[in-house]
């Protein structure tokens, strides 16, 4: 539904996004998760039509953004970080107007709004004047206004931004439940709004792709090895070296110890599961078994090692290439 391929984007001699590509899915919830200045807004902006690419393609719905702008456009909401309401008008007469913008039927505007303030949560507020709401209503107003013509992709750029924790909460579930009806891009860089959202995550840093995948595929591929926590109830020397000769343990970390109980970090070799033997062994042994669980990279640990210059080594070798090219 949204094809990336290639884009970058120059203002004058700064090189913004370089050689960016990615696709969101139908039904798709995209987060595009990156630090400040990554160049996350830039993309959305050349996505939604508002800047032309300096290099590259970008299509929506199947069409391209810049051969075939307004139909493009026509298939796309849009709710910037700052949402684009107009202070002096009423919620519905907002709406009305932004719905007649984009083409939406005049007969059909009625139904439209009636559905749109019930789906935002809008509806107690659809008399009063925008600039006397909260920012959190005038956030939701901002994302029925990206609605109102039920356009297949959605661009969220920031949507939480500012917002208190109730509100937040609000919004996360109300865009976790535009997925499947509509394609949805996000882009923040709060990492629970990803992990509460969306489905799959494009990590962008320095204007680059440095990573695609579910968190979960993030978290395998970096860390390189399994791990399981266990926590048992024996003497600890003795299940150490019990756990150290299960077949595919790489080695055992002492986490916590206390009442009798030890929490054991047990490392293993990639994609081996090595839970049902840890099992075995510890009743084999005559200990008992608390919590025998697999764990890893939180999200946070996973940024910053995709966003951090000194281990980020995709970045590095992306940066590598350009700058190779350039000369």
């Amino acid at each position: 539904m949204i094809e990336v391929e290639n884009l970058s984007k120059r203002y004058g001699p700064t090189l913004a996004v370089s050689g960016v590509s990615f696709s969101v899915q139908k039904g798709e919830v995209l987060g595009f998760l990156g630090p400040n200045g990554a160049g996350k807004t830039t993309t959305m902006r050349v996505i939604t039509g508002f800047f032309p690419p300096t290099e590259g393609k970008v299509r929506v719905a199947g069409y391209d953004v810049v051969e075939e702008p307004l139909e493009a456009k026509r298939r796309t909401g849009y709710l910037p970080e700052s949402p684009p309401v107009y202070p002096d008008m009423t919620v519905v007469e907002y709406l009305a107007f932004v719905a007649r913008i984009k083409g939406v039927p005049r007969r059909d505007i009625k139904t439209r709004l009636d559905e749109i303030v019930e789906k935002c949560a809008v509806a107690d507020v659809r008399h009063r004047q925008i600039g006397k709401l909260s920012k959190g209503y005038r956030q939701r107003v901002g994302l029925a206004q990206a609605l109102i013509h039920n356009p297949d992709v959605l661009v969220l750029d920031e949507p939480t931004a500012g917002l208190d924790p109730k509100q937040i909460i609000e919004t996360r579930e109300l865009i976790k439940g535009l997925g499947g009806q509509h394609t949805v891009i996000l882009s923040t860089h709060i990492l629970p709004e990803v992990s509460k959202t969306c489905q799959r995550v494009v990590v962008i840093n320095a204007g680059q792709i440095v990573a695609v995948g579910t968190p979960n595929e993030l978290m395998r591929r970096l860390q390189g090895f399994e791990t399981v926590l266990v926590t048992v109830e024996g003497p600890a020397a003795a299940i150490i070296e019990k756990f150290q000769r299960v077949g595919g343990v790489n080695w055992v970390e002492p986490r916590e110890s206390h009442d009798g109980r030890v929490t054991l970090e047990v490392h293993s070799e990639k994609e081996k599961d090595v839970r049902a033997e840890l099992a075995r062994a510890t009743v084999e042994s005559g200990w008992k078994l608390y919590e025998l669980k697999t764990s890893g990279l939180s999200l946070e640990e996973i940024f910053l090692k995709l966003t951090t210059k000194d281990l980020s080594e995709e970045a590095a070798e992306k940066a590598e290439k350009i700058e190779k090219a350039a000369n």
